[in-house]
């Protein structure tokens, strides 16, 4: 479903098939095929589309296209992003501007990608069109069925012609995904094959665009590589505020960040400890964005869950004034970091660690000393927990273990390739201490917030009653959450060790 909000590009999911078909066969009969019994009278365009990427198609790489098209019912500027199989979203912009520049509003969105390299116009496309949309009974519309004459043409230094015939049935917003199959069943029984290839532009530039390569036999460069792109795909969320976007760039960047510090002995030192630093301080700009988003949603589902008499004044109203406010200004900060020169600098060093797997050393015995070591500072930490009186020492302490499992944790994610079921089980176990410790910490943290909203109401002559009912609470909470990692710690502690750790 289409939907756009202010300025921003209109987002559209995509979920379509391509097949090839022989130009001299009959387009496929689809009706009757599953729920679909009619089919409407055909509609031909010609669509006329001119792709931009960078010159060594970094976007193409990445599975991302980007162009401007005339011609039929959405011309304007598209920008596809992989979403999964057969599924892409799509985002548009309307015809405005000089034709030979990318909009800035889409251009910001792939800057992780492009390195803030130019885009440049690398292919053309001209399409002769013939669509049907595909109806149920009832007349509604399931799919459409699109019979395309493509003739392509893309530049660089081996100019590149061609010109096929491609079969596209794309899902209607809405309709249940199993048409899809229903249909595919029909094209392929008419003669059609299932193209190889995820888009028109991809199938002519295939021979230009650099190979991504496969796995580098280096346990490390992979993992680097793959949380690399994982930071990548989040960050066009977080430009488009889009849900969890944050979230998953804050994972991406720590897991990183952990995986340099962990087995920094496979690495370059002065490379991994600067790398680190970098991915700190990306972290720490994308934290406040995060931390109101939890802080959030867990005092928004407090207030709702207490008995509506004790929910004096305008709690909810205040609440949600705050934490907007906040959140506007944790977003622009998090823009404002994904914009800067150091942000890009630091993805161009990620890309040349990732692309050097003969300069680490990561054989087993180097990654089961670095997994060990990981395992004997959350042990050291856990110890360091147990004679401090409860207070904001303590606390510290807690939140310490908290880090120094979450660590551990990444280590034996890094080594998952390689290593047993018995290390995924220890995982397991210290990846509950981690979400344990996660909740009592943002207890401790969202009880300074509650504060600052109960001297805020009482500021403006409400009732904080409820404000200080909930900071209460909050103290039993984080003692049940502390209860809860001593119990799990013993699994961790006496359960048997994996030799990884040995």
């Amino acid at each position: 479903m289409a939907k756009t909000q202010g300025g921003a590009p209109v987002t559209e999911a995509e979920i379509e098939r391509k097949y090839d078909l022989a130009a001299d066969r009959p387009i496929p009969p689809l009706v009757p095929a599953g729920p679909v019994t009619n089919q409407a009278e055909p509609r031909v365009d010609v669509l006329d589309a001119t792709y931009f990427d960078t010159a060594d198609f970094r976007l193409a790489q990445a599975g991302i296209t980007l162009r401007r098209r005339l011609g039929g019912s959405d011309e304007g500027w598209h920008l596809k992003l992989p979403v999964g199989e057969d599924k892409r979203e799509e985002l548009r912009v309307p015809l405005l501007g000089k034709p030979d520049k990318v909009p800035g509003a889409l251009a910001k969105l792939v800057r992780g990608r492009t390195l803030g390299a130019k885009l440049v116009q690398v292919a053309h496309l001209r399409t002769e069109r013939t669509s049907y949309a595909l109806l149920d009974g009832d007349g509604h519309e399931l799919a459409t069925l699109t019979d395309d004459v493509v003739t392509g043409e893309a530049g660089g230094e081996k100019a590149h012609l061609d010109r096929w015939r491609e079969i596209e049935i794309e899902l209607s917003p809405g309709a249940d995904p199993a048409v899809l199959d229903s249909l595919d069943r029909a094209v392929v029984k008419a003669g059609a094959e299932r193209s190889r290839w995820p888009s028109k532009l991809r199938r002519l530039t295939d021979e230009l665009v650099p190979s991504a390569g496969g796995a580098s036999g280096s346990v490390l460069a992979d993992y680097f590589t793959e949380q690399l792109d994982m930071l990548r795909r989040n960050d066009i969320g977080v430009r488009r505020d889009a849900e969890d976007a944050v979230h998953q760039m804050r994972v991406a960047s720590r897991q990183l960040r952990g995986a340099l510090r962990t087995f920094r002995r496979s690495l370059d030192a002065d490379v991994a400890n600067g790398l680190a630093a970098e991915l700190r301080w990306l972290g720490g700009e994308l934290g406040p964005a995060r931390d109101n988003e939890v802080m959030a949603e867990r005092l928004h589902d407090e207030v709702k869950a207490l008995p509506p008499e004790l929910v004096l004044g305008n709690v909810e109203q205040l609440m949600t004034r705050h934490f907007e406010r906040e959140a506007q200004e944790a977003r622009a900060r998090a823009v404002r970091a994904l914009d800067s020169k150091r942000y890009l600098d630091l993805l161009r060093a990620l890309e040349k660690l990732a692309a050097r797997p003969r300069k680490i050393k990561d054989g087993k015995k180097e990654l089961r000393k670095a997994v060990a070591r990981a395992d004997r500072k959350l042990r050291e930490a856990v110890a360091a927990v147990a004679d401090l009186a409860p207070g904001a020492e303590k606390d510290a302490a807690l939140h310490e273990v908290r880090k120094k499992a979450k660590r551990a944790r990444y280590a034996a994610d890094t080594v998952r390739p390689v290593s047993g079921k018995k290390l995924r089980k220890w995982r397991k176990n210290v990846k509950a201490v981690q979400t344990t410790l996660g909740t009592h910490h943002d207890v401790v943290v969202t009880r300074d917030v509650l504060r600052l909203l109960g001297l805020r109401a009482y500021a403006e002559s409400e009732n904080a009653f409820t404000y200080g009912l909930l900071h209460g609470r909050s103290l039993a909470t984080a003692e049940a959450a502390h209860r809860r990692f001593v119990a799990q710690w013993q699994k961790v502690s006496k359960g048997s060790r994996p030799k990884w750790l040995k």
